[in-house]
């Protein structure tokens, strides 16, 4: 909490806000890539006190809303398979894909159980060698070093019931997609400040100059999101371009290197399927060739699945492309609501739409300072 306090202290923040705004000559429309940043902005209030000089746009920034229908369809099938476990994290239960869940195909007799990180998986396998576990392996660069290291655990404890269904994404690669079409006019990024931990940013900079769009490297506490925003303004009023790295305490130019040699050892980049996006050149991760006996869909024969949209009445891909917001969909908060949500992103803790129906009506502070943001009494 000590360290969280310190990049939520009211009076930086009102400096910092009170600097910023002279130095705005129009509304910028600035994109956050992470769900996570998604969500810190919508709850402390951010977005609203800066609603005259920003336009947020959310992106595709949370890997459970971008696991693709097919990738559910497969686990959901594994699920059910006598003598298999398929293991995963709790937020990938309600998932909907063309054959409906996981959860529901807990409720029809599939064995699904939830872990806390692959290593659990792993556990589960060696401790139960009669059946076969499958570790349903998503998410973006920050979580595929563990899928790795998991594997190379099974591997020197000699498992032969493990194994992985992968739906590993990378960022980069989205982010320039949505740079080449840019339906939703985006001025400037902020990047996800976790992914640059694992692979740094320099590849961000041949992104940055190519399309002329500045990016800062930003967290997730007030301060962290007030200052890659900062830094975006800047950039953008001085018509300058540029990569600022706002989030020095955890990213380097470099990343980590351990996790990037456990990456490269296990995985190699392929084109991969993004829900509402389609395949995406370079878009994820896949398991080299030597490894291909832990592949789950090799292993178990899962077949090939269709990938479909969410429900015509669920408007996510568009929501996930930064085209609308979600309150702009006419289901948002009446049919689809987190109990029963229509679409991944609903689903979701860091899923833009369940951030708009928990967050988007926090008051911000006012222009005078003089409101109370809405995290300063928790």
């Amino acid at each position: 909490m000590k360290h969280q306090q310190e990049y939520r202290d009211p009076g930086s923040v009102r400096a910092l806000l009170a600097s910023l705004r002279p130095r705005v000559s129009r509304r910028w429309r600035i994109m956050e890539v992470c769900g996570g940043q998604t969500h810190g902005l919508l709850k402390h209030g951010i977005g609203a006190a800066l609603k005259e000089e920003v336009e947020l746009v959310h992106g595709p920034g949370c890997p459970v809303c971008v696991t693709p229908v097919e990738i559910i369809d497969q686990a959901v099938q594994a699920a059910l398979l006598p003598g298999v476990v398929l293991t995963t994290f709790g937020d990938m239960l309600r998932v909907p894909g063309n054959q409906g869940t996981l959860s529901q195909a807990r409720t029809q007799g599939g064995s699904v159980r939830t872990v806390y990180s692959p290593i659990d998986a792993v556990a589960h396998a060696a401790a139960h060698p009669e059946v076969e576990v499958v570790f349903l392996a998503v998410g973006f660069e920050t979580t595929a070093p563990a899928s790795a290291l998991a594997l190379l655990q099974a591997d020197r404890l000699q498992l032969k019931n493990f194994s992985l269904l992968t739906s590993h994404v990378r960022v980069l690669p989205a982010m320039r997609v949505l740079l080449e079409q840019n339906a939703s006019g985006i001025d400037a990024f902020l990047a996800a400040g976790h992914v640059c931990t694992i692979t740094g940013y320099e590849e961000y900079r041949e992104l940055a100059q190519a399309f002329r769009k500045p990016i800062a490297i930003t967290g997730f506490e007030p301060l962290d999101l007030l200052r890659g925003l900062r830094a975006c303004l800047e950039l953008l009023e001085q018509g300058d371009i540029d990569v600022v790295n706002c989030y020095a305490r955890s990213a380097r130019p470099e990343g980590n290197e351990s996790a990037r040699a456990l990456l490269h050892q296990v995985f190699q980049v392929a084109d991969t399927p993004w829900r509402g996006m389609g395949v995406l050149p370079a878009g994820g991760y896949a398991l080299r060739e030597e490894w291909r006996s832990f592949d789950a869909r090799l292993r178990l024969d899962l077949g090939e699945t269709s990938p479909t949209r969410d429900c015509s009445a669920c408007r996510s891909v568009e929501v996930l492309q930064g085209l609308i917001k979600p309150t702009e969909c006419a289901a948002f908060g009446k049919e689809c609501q987190p109990d029963h949500p229509l679409g991944a992103p609903m689903v979701s803790s860091e899923g833009a739409c369940a951030a708009y129906y928990h967050y988007h009506e926090v008051p911000a502070m006012s222009a005078s300072g003089q409101a109370v943001l809405s995290w300063e009494s928790t």
